[in-house]
């Protein structure tokens, strides 16, 4: 099983923290951010993992090598321009392979029990129907708003009234984004709502710790916490 980190962004917010240190290795508790995510992987049995990197992403790559000092094995996919989202997976693909994988943000801390994530994996790739499974959280205060509803069976609704904040946690198969060409910028958001509204997507809501780190705030307040 493979999963990808997504650590391309620019990291604006975090500026001027991110105009020397890419947001990925920016330290929550003594450890970088994907370090944490790297070792959280390693410790359910993913051993290939897929890192996006664009600004600063040399300061990444020689930061973790080939993941040998974790127990994995690390490959980039180096973007000249962040990509978002699909557009990061969808260039990654030859790295992929078919099957699905994990799908994670650099830039969150969480408790969250990746084991869910790889049993999600394992059902997705029998069923021929459903193309992601999204881990969601209760609406942060700078999205209160949030991404997508749940229904009771356990499916994403992008219309409905009540909704939830997408954690950057999900599985996929790179059938998602199969129509999105290798090298193009484009997000997820509109692949994932027109799958969901066939019936495609399912999705879980997590209670446990979860942190989005965008702001010097919340990475204090991550430290703080010290889920992992």
């Amino acid at each position: 099983m493979k999963a990808m980190i997504l650590a391309a962004g620019r990291g604006e917010r975090m500026r001027p923290l991110t105009d020397h240190t890419p947001k990925p290795l920016l330290a929550v508790a003594g450890k970088p951010m994907i370090v944490r995510h790297i070792e959280a992987l390693a410790a359910v049995g993913v051993r290939e993992i897929v890192i996006n990197v664009a600004w600063l992403g040399e300061h990444i790559v020689a930061a973790l090598g080939d993941g040998a000092a974790f127990g994995v094995s690390l490959v980039f996919s180096r973007e000249e321009t962040a990509l978002e989202t699909a557009g990061g997976i969808a260039y990654a693909r030859h790295l992929l392979g078919d099957a699905p994988f994990l799908l994670l943000s650099a830039d969150i801390v969480t408790d969250y029990p990746l084991t869910r994530l790889t049993a999600a994996a394992a059902a997705l790739a029998n069923d021929p129907d459903r193309l992601a499974h999204l881990v969601v959280v209760p609406n942060p205060p700078y999205h209160p708003g949030g991404d997508f509803g749940l229904t009771a069976d356990g499916l994403i609704d992008p219309d409905a009234d009540a909704r939830l904040c997408y954690a950057n946690l999900m599985v996929l198969k790179p059938a998602l984004v199969a129509a999105v060409p290798a090298g193009a910028i484009a997000p997820l958001g509109p692949l994932l709502k027109a799958a969901a509204r066939q019936g495609r997507i399912s999705g879980e809501r997590y209670e446990g710790g979860w942190f989005n780190v965008g702001t010097v705030d919340e990475l204090a307040a991550a430290s703080a916490a010290v889920y992992r």
